[in-house]
C-alpha cells in the first residue's frame, strides 16, 4: 500500500494528518517548520559534495500555517505566515520526522 493522507487538518500548533494506513501524525509547527528540507532551509551541497547549511532566522510568523496543498501523490506545500513556501514535505518525510515515532 503507497502511504497517502487521507486528511489533513490544523490543530492549534499542530498538522494532523490521518494517513491511509489507519495512523496519525500530530507535528508542531516549530518542528515542521524547522525540519524544512527546501535547499535554503536544509542546505545544499556545494562543488565538492559537502553540505552547506545557510543560517536561517525565523519571526513569529514563521511559524504560522497559512495554508498548504498537496504536490502530485507524494508530498505537501506548506506556506507559512512570513510568505516562506519551497519546502516539498514528502509522505516518508513526514511520517520520519513524526515526533511519535522517535520513541
Amino acid at each position: 500500500m503507497r502511504l497517502e493522507p487521507q486528511k489533513i487538518e490544523l490543530v492549534g500548533n499542530e498538522l494532523a494528518i490521518q494517513w491511509n494506513d489507519g495512523s496519525e501524525s500530530f507535528l508542531p509547527l516549530r518542528l515542521l517548520r524547522g525540519a524544512c528540507p527546501c535547499a535554503a532551509c536544509g542546505g545544499e551541497p556545494d562543488v565538492m559534495g559537502d553540505l552547506v547549511r545557510p543560517a536561517v532566522h525565523y519571526t513569529p510568523q514563521s511559524f504560522d500555517l497559512q495554508s498548504w496543498q498537496l504536490i502530485g501523490g507524494y508530498a505537501i506545500q506548506p506556506t507559512w505566515g512570513d510568505g516562506h513556501n519551497t519546502g516539498l514535505y514528502t509522505y516518508q518525510y513526514l511520517r520520519r520526522i513524526d515526533p511519535a515515532r522517535a520513541a
